[in-house]
């Protein structure tokens, strides 16, 4: 497919065929893919055909193949003209995202006792691909109360504060979720995960503030440089995952009654506004919940490791999710409508002055939490006023290897050695396999996404914080 460049940093796949919308790529040239380029655009073009679509199919620097949706596509629906909502282009790890805690601590005191620390995490966080949690099993009463409350029945009964709230997007859960809408398979699994990493990708960090790049935003945030601070990623776990597998099923079924055609049934989706649209997004917004009560409970536990070795617990810098559908208000083409807002693998980034931020950052603007690969650095950025792409931004650094190939291409023992005897980074937990598919080489350099993303104007850097322990999913 023919890839024009507009800017230095934005790229334009103009309509064709079935396309509604162009199809638009936020990248340096060196962060477009040498390899698989090709089904990456037809994913970016893909997106834009389906119905209801406005604006342009988005693509963020951290851009690679997903499942239908391209991970880093941005994509909204006009709720009003038939728009659809596909659970493709949320992903099956539904609302997986970031938490980040600072510690009143420095890299210096933590150094002192970094070993114990990361003994007692691994120790305390439970993680891999199979059931084990902090909260295992819970009761079918207590998960509907999870599913409909999110963090937010989590702090009520006693684990956690008024801020964990305050600085958890949602103000810690979706209203609109439907615990009905969950089916029984989902929810057996989501009753063994509460409180767990998970596996892949998925981990728990100890980092040090190495560099702010905004102070006044930093101080507003609660950061400062040599600060330590734990950054959480994780999501709704075996229960998100089996809501995506059986609406994807359902939509794919439904597609023919509503008149919807797409050129890929990894994109399968139905009308906003239909019954099964509707169900979707009751399910989608209770597995939300789950994720956001599953990081509040994980990041609780991590301030007790820390307030039992250090004397001093964790205080909640933000929890984004970077894997959601919205219906949120947007101006499209001078008016003001509803739009159903798909952002997989694309972290939502509001800008200063906007009505759902808390009001302590209202003058800054929201936190947005990218994490690097394992070794590499991590950023917190900030959204800009005139921010493109319905206000999104990146999520991560993005793969450019397969697990499959980093498996083959990386070294166990030489990523050990890089990571804990050059590096410094006490790492916990990680089977070997686990351990060498998140090897930074098989991801993109995050400092280059980021760099872009702000070029490109979705966001502004505010600091870049470096690792000193790791616990792997």
């Amino acid at each position: 497919m023919r890839l024009v460049q507009e800017t230095p940093f934005r790229f334009r796949i103009d309509p064709s065929g079935d396309m509604r919308v162009p199809g638009v790529i936020f990248a340096s040239p060196s962060l477009l893919p040498a390899t698989n380029r090709e089904p990456l655009l037809r994913q970016v073009a893909n997106v834009a055909t389906l119905p209801g679509i406005v604006e342009a199919s988005y693509a963020m620097p951290d851009i690679h193949l997903g499942y239908g949706f391209p991970i880093g596509g941005v994509a909204a629906t006009d709720v009003r003209g038939d728009g659809v909502i596909s659970p493709g282009g949320v992903g099956f790890d539904i609302s997986c995202g970031v938490r980040m805690l600072s510690a009143d601590l420095d890299r210096g005191e933590f150094a002192k006792v970094g070993k114990l620390v990361m003994d007692r995490l691994s120790q305390r966080i439970p993680r891999g691909a199979g059931p084990g949690a902090v909260r295992a099993p819970v009761s079918d009463e207590e998960l509907d109360r999870v599913l409909q409350g999110g963090s937010r029945y989590v702090v009520e009964h006693g684990d956690g504060c008024q801020l964990d709230l305050d600085r958890c997007e949602d103000g810690g859960g979706f209203e609109e979720a439907d615990p009905a809408a969950v089916s029984d398979r989902a929810r057996a699994r989501g009753r063994q995960q509460l409180g767990s990493l998970g596996s892949g990708n998925h981990f728990l960090e100890v980092q040090h503030v190495a560099e702010v790049l905004d102070e006044p935003v930093a101080k507003a945030f609660g950061l400062r440089a040599g600060q330590v601070c734990v950054m959480i990623h994780c999501g709704s776990r075996g229960l998100g995952h089996q809501i995506c597998t059986d609406e994807v099923h359902a939509m794919d079924h439904a597609m023919q009654r509503h008149g919807v055609h797409v050129p890929d049934r990894q994109l399968a989706c139905v009308p906003v506004d239909s019954g099964e649209g509707r169900r979707y997004l009751g399910a989608m917004y209770a597995a939300a919940n789950y994720a956001r009560a599953n990081r509040q409970i994980l990041g609780r536990a991590a301030s007790e490791v820390f307030s039992s070795v250090t004397g001093t617990g964790l205080e909640l810098v933000y929890d984004i999710s970077h894997n959601l559908a919205r219906i949120e208000r947007h101006e499209v083409a001078g008016e003001m409508v509803d739009l159903c807002v798909h952002r997989k693998g694309a972290t939502r980034a509001l800008p200063p002055g906007h009505p759902e931020l808390p009001a302590d950052l209202a003058d800054v603007g929201q936190p947005v939490l990218i994490p690097g690969s394992m070794g590499t650095s991590s950023y917190v950025l900030a959204g800009v006023a005139g921010g493109g792409a319905f206000h999104s931004t990146c999520h991560g650094a993005g793969r450019q290897l397969s697990r499959h190939q980093a498996a083959r291409s990386v070294s166990q023992k030489v990523l050990r050695d890089q990571l804990e005897r050059r590096q410094g980074i006490l790492v916990r937990g990680a089977s070997r396999r686990g351990l060498v598919e998140e090897a930074p080489a098989a991801y993109k350099d995050v400092s280059e996404v980021v760099a872009v993303a702000e070029q490109a104007g979705l966001c502004r850097r505010v600091a870049r914080l470096e690792p000193l322990g790791v616990v792997k999913g």
